[in-house]
């Protein structure tokens, strides 16, 4: 009888466990676009300085885009209405005028994955302030989760082809719908077709000695995009014209140092054109030392789709190029 009681005792203490366990961690799906976010802030201040400061960050044009298109798409909200399943969101900024002066980012406050930036002042000019300081961090926060939900996604419904694990010793988690449509010995083409295009992956290799000098990287960069479109893209036959992917002569690419599955290297966003042919986009390129492979390894997406908008889809791309892993070493390529 003794025991019996104290196994009913372990087991009732297990069931109220169980239960507050599921009371805390319990949460629905976030929801929402991708790339899109609910600004929860009164009308007035919407209208005014705090909503144009808020549209210049949040809404700025996404860089190296062929025309503009803005970080995140935003849906405005008052907070009387910020109720219900809207509060379920993936992507939530939250400004008002309070007794409080402050400035952070919360996570899975109403659903999941979620973040929520909160921002608040005493004054107009507090909020402002925090705007400025702040919208960088949640901006990052806001990509973060949005690249790691695409991610998420993939792995649905994975490319089980081992092109790139042959050539490469690399793995990348590339949905289905994408096929292998081009390999040479230094170079693999992946694509899909999207509305009015195709979404692109490119990979392949330089020498580890490639891009030794900062003054030259932006024109090393260029030579050697132009040169691999030039050998391995080309484009439509133009009688006596000779058409091949480059890097658009007009505008230099932006720069930034950049780390992907371990590796650390430069992130290079622009535009690319076809010589001699009415014919362009964006291109999202990393850049990669990898040392432990005596080489730079170099993940490339581009997207084709004319007139239409492409932010989406190069997301996509970056989320996609984000999941790169490397075998191990030692590991036959």
């Amino acid at each position: 009888m003794k025991q019996a009681g104290t196994l009913f005792l372990l087991f009732s203490l297990a069931l109220l466990s169980c239960k507050d366990s599921k009371n805390q961690n319990y949460l629905p799906s976030s929801v929402g676009a991708i790339n899109s976010m609910v600004v929860v802030i009164d009308n007035e201040l919407w209208k005014g300085s705090m909503g144009d400061s808020i549209r210049s960050h949040f809404a700025a044009p996404v860089v190296g885009m062929p025309m503009d298109e803005p970080l995140f798409t935003i849906d405005q909200i008052a907070p009387k209405f910020f109720t219900g399943s809207i509060r379920n969101t993936r992507s939530i900024l939250y400004v008002a005028e309070d007794s409080l002066n402050l400035a952070h980012i919360k996570k899975d406050m109403y659903a999941t994955p979620q973040r929520v930036g909160v921002i608040k002042g005493t004054t107009k000019q507090e909020v402002l302030e925090n705007i400025d300081a702040k919208a960088d961090e949640i901006i990052t926060a806001f990509k973060d989760m949005e690249i790691e939900a695409a991610q998420n996604r993939f792995e649905r419904s994975l490319n089980k082809e081992t092109v790139l694990q042959d050539k490469f010793g690399i793995t990348l988690k590339i949905p289905s719908i994408y096929k292998v449509g081009k390999q040479e010995d230094n170079f693999v083409w992946i694509d899909r077709e999207i509305q009015k295009g195709t979404a692109n992956i490119i990979v392949y290799e330089m020498p580890e000695s490639s891009f030794s000098t900062d003054s030259t990287l932006v024109k090393d960069i260029v030579a050697m995009r132009d040169s691999m479109g030039a050998k391995y893209i080309p484009g439509p036959d133009v009688t006596g014209k000779i058409t091949h992917m480059r890097t658009e002569p007009a505008f230099a690419p932006y720069i930034y140092p950049t780390e992907i599955g371990g590796l650390k290297g430069v992130e290079v966003r622009g535009l690319w054109d076809i010589k001699n042919y009415p014919m362009a986009g964006p291109f999202l390129t990393y850049i990669l030392n990898d040392k432990q492979n005596n080489r730079k390894l170099v993940l490339e997406g581009f997207v084709f789709a004319p007139a239409t908008e492409k932010r989406n889809d190069l997301f996509e791309l970056e989320a996609i190029l984000k999941t790169l892993e490397l075998q191990p070493a030692g590991t036959e390529k």
